[in-house]
């Protein structure tokens, strides 16, 4: 039986600053606060280098889903972040994807995220902290991800 692993979309996926780089420097001066809040801003955005690659391999590995919060003051977010999943990881994500506020509600073994946030904190040793020093980028999760699917 495959273990279970969720990955987050937000600077994990899913590279946040390529959407900011298509907005008008007005709108993100009004949004500077919370720029997730900036209407359609999600469909704009790009994946995060190896991403892709990474994902196709993982859900080869493992039982594969994408965990991710949406901000509730911007509804295009959840929309948007459906059609990003579709566009970008098809058809190994179809119906895979989970929107919450509550990671930790989700059993599972692994979780690959930016940020200890949300419940992600409560995965314990299956919390690999996309961007820290131990797992900068997509190879050093995916070295750390092929060991543990081996044993």
């Amino acid at each position: 039986m495959k273990k279970i692993l969720y990955i987050d979309m937000d600077n994990v996926l899913v590279d946040f600053k390529s959407g900011l780089e298509r907005i008008p420097p007005d709108v993100c001066e009004e949004f500077a606060d919370h720029p997730d809040d900036i209407p359609g801003i999600f469909a704009l955005m790009g994946p995060m280098p190896g991403a892709i690659e990474a994902y196709r391999e993982l859900s080869w590995r493992f039982d594969t889903y994408v965990l991710s919060t949406a901000p509730w003051d911007n509804p295009s977010a959840w929309s948007d972040k459906v059609r990003w999943v579709k566009t970008y990881l098809g058809e190994p994500a179809y119906k895979r994807l989970i929107l919450t506020h509550h990671k930790d509600l989700n059993r599972g073994d692994f979780l690959v995220d930016d940020r200890a946030k949300h419940g992600a904190e409560k995965f314990g040793d299956g919390f690999i902290q996309f961007g820290s020093t131990e797992f900068p980028d997509w190879p050093a999760v995916l070295k750390h991800l092929r060991a543990e699917s081996q044993g």
